[in-house]
């Protein structure tokens, strides 16, 4: 029988969403960890210019940290990664706002490394609608969005999107999209959460469903455990099957409270759209160092070494396959 360590060792492991404060310590932590690649947030309410700058500021941390980290923009990276002991870093939008109105501008940060890119940030941009407002639904403009990050291969991702949006995305997308950090509504009720029709929906449309760990939207809040994080991951498995699961912590670490002012106001100034309140990670998994304790939770909760590897990392392999056209 495998150990747990020897299991975590030998796979696969991504996280498909982080939102750190980038840095030495933190991708020392990555390795730590055994991450093999993650899905690392370069922009929220950024637009074009100021996105670009997030960018080069990535440039320079894989200069200066090339020994923990490397560019991912294939999945042959993310293997590469795992076989140097790296960590694969896929540069991540969480809002089409740095799009701006210029379809040429999906291409251009294709070019300079983007995989993955969320359709709307809680508010209304000029895509689609986020979760934390009335939901007018895809643009004209989105569905021109949508076809062209299917034509780069650059991933559709709809956590923090309205259901409608969302809805119309999944039907829109010839590639699979996802929802790369989310929770089930069936263990709390949060407008962040999503209710078990649409996560089925994403999975019988091929999607993906990324699983989180945020406090503020698990069952027990703050005062969660990774046995918490792993009853969320067997909710979710349970509706959309083993292999449209995978990881999403949403890892904010190294942020202070301006940070997350900053994200739960409107543009980043502007209305207030949500209180997180205290932000403290499950028990057992409060930095990404700590994650060989979610294989070891997975195989204590039953699954097996085949399952939890998928879940940790495998599936983000194959669907990011298909969605890079590779």
């Amino acid at each position: 029988m495998q150990s747990a360590a020897e299991v975590h060792k030998q796979s696969i492991v991504i996280d498909g969403l982080i939102i750190a404060n980038w840095g030495r310590e933190l991708f020392e932590d990555m390795r730590r960890g055994g991450l093999t690649a993650a899905n690392c947030t370069v922009s929220v309410w950024e637009g074009f210019q100021a996105t670009v700058n997030n960018i080069a500021e990535f440039n320079r941390h894989f200069q200066e940290h090339g020994d923990l980290i490397r560019p991912v923009r294939t999945t042959a990276d993310i293997l590469k990664a795992k076989e140097e002991g790296r960590t694969g870093i896929i540069l991540g939008f969480q809002n089409a706002h740095a799009f701006e109105d210029q379809l040429g501008y999906v291409e251009i940060f294709k070019q300079l490394g983007v995989g993955i890119v969320q359709m709307a940030y809680n508010t209304q941009n000029l895509v689609g609608t986020g979760c934390y407002e009335r939901d007018g639904g895809l643009s004209g403009f989105g569905r021109e969005v949508v076809a062209e990050m299917n034509r780069v291969g650059i991933m559709c991702d709809l956590s923090h999107v309205g259901a409608k949006t969302s809805e119309e995305v999944i039907l829109a997308s010839k590639k699979p999209v996802c929802y790369s950090h989310c929770l089930p509504a069936g263990l709390k009720d949060h407008p962040r959460n999503k209710s078990d029709e649409e996560l089925r929906f994403i999975a019988e449309h091929g999607g993906f469903v990324g699983v989180t760990m945020f406090a503020p939207f698990l069952k027990n809040g703050i005062n969660s455990t990774i046995d918490d994080y792993v009853e969320a991951i067997g909710y979710v498995l349970d509706l959309v099957g083993e292999d449209a699961i995978g990881i999403g912590t949403d890892f904010t670490q190294g942020h202070d409270q301006n940070f997350f002012e900053w994200l739960t106001h409107d543009k980043g100034y502007a209305r207030r759209l949500t209180r997180f309140g205290e932000i403290i990670n499950p028990e057992g998994i409060r930095t990404i160092g700590d994650f060989p304790n979610l294989t070891e939770a997975l195989l204590r909760h039953g699954y097996s070494p085949r399952l939890a590897e998928k879940i940790m990392g495998g599936n983000w392999v194959r669907v990011l396959k298909d969605v890079w056209g590779e």
